[in-house]
């Protein structure tokens, strides 16, 4: 206990640590705060007795922390900019256009981020319409009409974009990647109510054994996700003895730590993202055959064809982000360039088919053990779990909030460590989801 007070006292003494930290926590509320915001010519005591609610519309009021369901000026939250972001990474891996701007370097990212805004105004458009129809009762409406509509799509597209920036100030002022932090808020939100729920409604001795055994199952839920998230292939890698002057250089041993899971929350953030577009289709052909089977089949996420489409979207963005995020070409490359090898591997190319081999082997258990713990919320409510408690029952929730949470933890112990104070665990350096390198 000592050691952590000591630890908090050495986070607040310094000084950029302070401002981020504080910054972070005044973004934060800020999005907190507009998320109680009601549309306006929105009734919302008669939108909370007739809200759309089950399945996938509760999913994804966790993830906005509660602004769906009530109707507020941030209810689409950040996950059009997800959809848009999606969109132009894969534009940026299949067109030689984009794969251009990739590489022109802060310019070409700049002029990226400009398409991505533009096309997040776009998407939330679409989908605003679509959330106002399917999802916002007719009796809760005060001033029905075409002005009601237009505004509504308004306001909506200017939340969007609103979150979009808190979550950039957050990146460049703040601790965290500012977009995941702004998912994790929101879900950490719910969490207290979703498990005072669940403890009142087990009642008796049988209810209080069968919540003490859920909460066991959540630690080892817990336990397994931070193993997913932690665990590491080591490349070892050797480096050449060069004489400089009179003196001796290299020689030295180190590894390349390829992550199990390289490509942390963002598979999860991004097929959820697209599994918000069946619900909004369902809700705009309502009327229709297609948008009943579509509304039967995608609302519930309990389903097997839901949890199939999920899981193989999973899949797909898992090797699609570690592709575009770990280039074995560029590792090889600088590896030849410092006088680094992977024993037994001939520099350049062969070194580089070498990692991609590995990065491909472990991969794909990587994927399917994120898959089966994004489904899991499902099987827990099959079981008897509620459904509230049950969305932080593994899942993408409990993804998300362990793998932003250690990210987080990971940069405070970077500035600890640069101003040579101790880190936060004695037992080693906390690691970050996105925490890799190349010697």
């Amino acid at each position: 206990m000592k050691r952590f007070f000591t630890t908090i006292r050495n986070i607040f003494s310094i000084e950029d640590l302070r401002v981020r930290i504080l910054n972070t926590i005044g973004f934060l509320v800020i999005f907190r705060l507009g998320s109680f915001i009601v549309l306006p010519g929105v009734d919302p005591v008669i939108l909370e007795q007739n809200a759309v609610s089950g399945g996938i519309f509760d999913l994804l009021n966790t993830f906005l922390g509660g602004s769906f369901s009530r109707a507020s000026i941030f209810a689409l939250g950040i996950m059009p900019y997800i959809s848009a972001s999606i969109i132009v990474q894969l534009l940026g891996f299949a067109v030689p256009y984009f794969q251009k701007m990739q590489k022109e370097g802060d310019s070409g990212r700049k002029r990226l981020n400009q398409i991505t805004r533009v096309l997040t105004i776009f998407i939330t458009g679409f989908q605003s319409y679509g959330y106002i129809r399917g999802t916002i009762p007719t009796e809760a409406i005060t001033t029905p009409g075409m002005f009601f509509y237009v505004s509504s799509i308004v306001i909506l597209i200017a939340g969007t974009m609103f979150c979009m920036w808190l979550g950039e100030r957050i990146t460049d002022k703040g601790i965290g990647n500012g977009i995941s932090m702004l998912i994790m808020i929101g879900i950490v939100s719910r969490f207290p109510g979703a498990i005072i729920d669940e403890a009142v409604n087990q009642r008796g001795l049988d209810g209080a054994l069968l919540f003490i055994i859920e909460l066991l199952a959540l630690f080892g839920v817990v336990m397994g996700v931070i193993m997913l998230t932690q665990a590491t292939r080591r490349i070892p890698i050797q480096y050449a003895k060069q004489v400089i002057g009179n003196k001796l250089y290299g020689g030295k041993r180190d590894f390349i730590p390829l992550k199990l899971n390289s490509a942390g929350v963002m598979p999860i953030i991004f097929a959820q993202a697209l599994m918000f577009i069946p619900a909004l289709l369902a809700g705009i052909w309502r009327d229709s055959d297609v948008g009943a089977y579509i509304g039967s089949t995608f609302s519930d996420f309990t389903t097997w064809q839901y949890n199939l489409l999920f899981g193989t979207l999973i899949l797909v963005f898992t090797f699609f982000y570690t592709a575009i995020t770990i280039n074995s070409n560029d590792i090889a490359d600088n590896l030849k360039r410092n006088g680094g090898f992977v024993p037994g591997i001939k520099p350049g190319k062969q070194t580089a088919e070498f990692i991609d081999t590995v990065l491909s082997r472990i991969t794909l258990p990587g994927a399917l053990f994120l898959v089966i713990v994004a489904i899991l919320p499902a099987f827990a409510v099959k079981a008897g779990v509620g459904q509230n408690f049950a969305q932080f029952y593994g899942g993408t929730s409990l993804l998300i909030m362990v793998g932003v949470i250690l990210d987080t933890l990971q940069q405070i112990e970077s500035h600890l460590l640069m101003r040579h104070y101790e880190g936060m665990m004695k037992s080693g350096r906390v690691k970050g989801r996105s925490q890799f390198a190349a010697a």
